[in-house]
């Protein structure tokens, strides 16, 4: 059974070598691989089309260290990055051993209002054009 000792962690690889991001609220990637049925007059499901893969995320940071602003100064920049995912810790209770997203451009940053108890977060929201992961027993898979 699981102790859940273990925890995630979120980091990106940029220009300057791996940084961790802490501390993180969430981090929620999204994969889309969309497919759709071919129908005919004739007969039903006589084939399949599919569209491209939509690789999308979102991130909430505390803005407090320098993620926070790392992230917007790439944000603003435009520059591509990688998100690296992954079990910390030697733990084993997690389904991912990682999932990375690479070549990532940012295309919404929204701070919050500062409040007077509690860091402020800001939430970053973009795409990836590559993907892969790695599960419990499941060798790596890329997409595309």
């Amino acid at each position: 059974m699981a102790d859940w000792k273990s925890r995630l962690v979120v980091n990106y690889k940029g220009e300057d070598g791996i940084t961790l991001l802490t501390p993180i609220d969430s981090f929620t990637p999204s994969f889309s691989l969309n497919a759709e049925v071919l129908h005919s007059i004739e007969d039903t499901h006589v084939g399949v089309v599919y569209s491209p893969q939509n690789l999308t995320f979102s991130m909430t940071v505390k803005a407090i260290g320098d993620g926070a602003a790392k992230l917007t100064a790439l944000a603003l920049q435009g520059k591509r990055f990688e998100i690296h995912l992954q079990e910390a810790e030697g733990g084993t209770d997690w389904s991912f051993s990682s999932v990375v997203m690479t070549q990532c451009i940012i295309t919404s940053a929204m701070p919050s209002s500062a409040t007077i108890s509690g860091a402020p977060t800001a939430t970053f929201s973009g795409f990836s054009l590559a993907s892969s992961v790695t599960g419990k027993g499941v060798g790596p898979i890329a997409v595309p």
